[in-house]
């Protein structure tokens, strides 16, 4: 068996595709996860499910809020990789105060006990929401910080008690700054799941605003790697996006034709909070993880595609477009 890792937000997208990826490689993992009802935690539970008769996987149910039980959680760790955060924009929007306390105050409390329990290193779930406004693009990571919703300051802030953890404490510290992560097992809330679905059922597809704001979305498959090569490398802080970006207009019309849909695009009103643009520069990842994205953005909608109905689409640029 290898190290104790253990990965908060364990049962969620993301964290449940890591917990597989050390389960696997025979790892200790211990999943600590709150399943809050932002969405269905039916859809969490059973993402843990398959591992739950491993020897090598423990489900310990809580909140990060909870520094006691952080601080059990974290005991005995070599790495931490954490993930538990109160996702959405617009869920940080409508209650801030929820978004401050589980994605600041909780990685805080990650960090002390981390610190406390003579934990290795810590592998923080950073988000391109940190950089909110844009004065350039692609973001490279020296770009200034202006977050646009709460949650993208939640995040920042989170990622500064990192900063400052390793800086004062010497904890060893990641933090990956991931861009529109998608993939199977992606929450319901997320627009290729949303688009997707409604798509295979002829269903309007609603975007707000005008559909010309831009997204870099990166495969699973590739932050599943990133994090795996987190493990190795020295610190710092790195952007894992793709390095290509698509309007979100452009993403629906897309999944419209992959999916032969006779769905059609309907605008609504802007919704406060999302970030214009984001793209990645992703050279200080290649230099200092020796990562970069393998998977485009057509080859992730006919894997995710695939998943989600178990017909094979085909790639969409092997196909006359419109």
């Amino acid at each position: 068996m290898g190290n104790s890792i253990v990965i908060t937000g364990g049962a969620g997208f993301i964290g449940s595709h890591l917990v597989e990826r050390f389960v696997d490689d025979g790892h200790d993992v211990l999943c600590l996860d709150s399943f809050d009802d932002y969405y269905d935690p039916g859809i969490k539970r059973s993402n843990v499910a398959r591992f739950m008769e491993r020897r090598n996987f423990t489900l310990l149910e809580g909140d990060v809020r909870d520094r006691s039980l952080v601080k059990r959680a974290l005991e005995g760790a070599e790495c931490v990789f954490h993930l538990a955060a109160q996702a959405g924009v617009r869920a940080s929007v409508i209650d801030p105060l929820k978004a401050h306390e589980v994605n600041t105050l909780g990685t805080l409390n990650i960090l002390q006990a981390a610190l406390d329990g003579g934990v290795r290193k810590v592998v923080y779930a950073s988000s391109s929401s940190v950089y909110g406004k844009v004065e350039y693009l692609p973001f490279d990571e020296s770009h200034p910080r202006a977050p646009v919703s709460p949650y993208g300051l939640s995040k920042l802030m989170a990622e500064e008690y990192c900063r400052l953890f390793h800086e004062i404490y010497g904890l060893e510290m990641v933090s990956l700054r991931y861009f529109t992560v998608y993939g199977p097992r992606m929450r319901p809330d997320l627009a290729i799941s949303i688009f997707a679905k409604r798509a295979l059922q002829n269903l309007p597809i609603e975007i707000f605003g005008t559909g010309e704001r831009t997204r870099d979305f990166t495969y699973i498959d590739d932050v599943v790697r990133a994090n795996v090569l987190a493990m190795k490398c020295n610190g710092g802080v790195y952007n894992i996006g793709s390095g290509e970006r698509i309007s979100i207009k452009c993403l629906a019309e897309r999944i419209i034709r992959q999916t032969n849909s006779r769905s059609r695009i309907v605008f609504r009103e802007d919704a406060p909070g999302d970030a214009q643009h984001t793209w990645a520069n992703t050279d200080r990842a290649g230099e200092g993880l020796g990562w970069r994205s393998e998977v485009d953005i057509n080859t992730g909608l006919q894997r995710y595609l695939k998943w989600l109905t178990g017909c094979d689409f085909g790639r969409l640029d092997d196909r006359a477009d419109d």
